[in-house]
């Protein structure tokens, strides 16, 4: 994969890992500055760009991950295939994209915008908030996932019987059932009616 500023390590001249930093939005979307990506998620939050992947195999069924253990925000719980903040000025698509293959190292066959979505969802475990407006996507995966370790602790295919169980006995982010209600009009013209979404 090509190295694109985007992609790049952030690091400084000295060694030491530079902030990320995340694009403050107004209501409609519109880029009205930056914040340091952790300083936008104490509380009461900072409207923040984001984005929401959600990625199909050719049954029907949605891939979800559960997220590391070892990150600071929402660790070991079930989510969405891939979800992430676009670096000030980077195409949410292309953001979703990236994302995508530096956490499951597969690209997807197709990824489609599925509209947006503003919410504000308090974490109770960590004390952050999620204030977003994220873009979601929909798509399919047909390679073999290949997870970082460092992002992802599990993944499995869910038909939407078997998420509904899931969802019942274990830990989900906060944001998820908000991001896929509002992607399920592009997740039925995806998936077709039989999948059942």
């Amino acid at each position: 994969m090509p190295i694109t500023p985007a992609a790049a390590t952030h690091s400084s001249s000295n060694g030491t890992a530079d902030a990320i930093l995340l694009e403050l939005v107004d209501e409609n979307g519109v880029t009205i500055g930056t914040a340091e990506k952790l300083a936008a998620h104490q509380p009461p939050g900072q409207l923040h760009r984001a984005f929401s992947v959600f990625l199909f195999d050719e049954h029907g069924r949605l891939l979800l991950q559960q997220r590391a253990l070892g990150k600071y925000h929402s660790p070991g719980v079930w989510s969405n295939t891939c979800c992430g903040h676009p670096y000030p000025g980077e195409a949410p698509f292309a953001a979703a994209a990236r994302r995508t293959y530096e956490e499951l190292g597969v690209s997807p066959t197709l990824l489609a915008e599925a509209g947006t979505v503003r919410y504000n969802h308090p974490d109770p475990e960590s004390g952050l908030v999620e204030q977003e407006y994220n873009h979601l996507f929909v798509g399919l995966v047909q390679s073999p996932l290949r997870p970082d370790p460092e992002e992802v602790g599990d993944t499995v295919f869910v038909t939407p019987a078997e998420l509904a169980e899931r969802h019942a006995k274990d830990p989900f982010s906060a944001w998820f059932m908000t991001v896929l209600d509002a992607a399920r009009p592009a997740v039925r013209e995806l998936t077709g009616p039989s999948a059942g979404w």
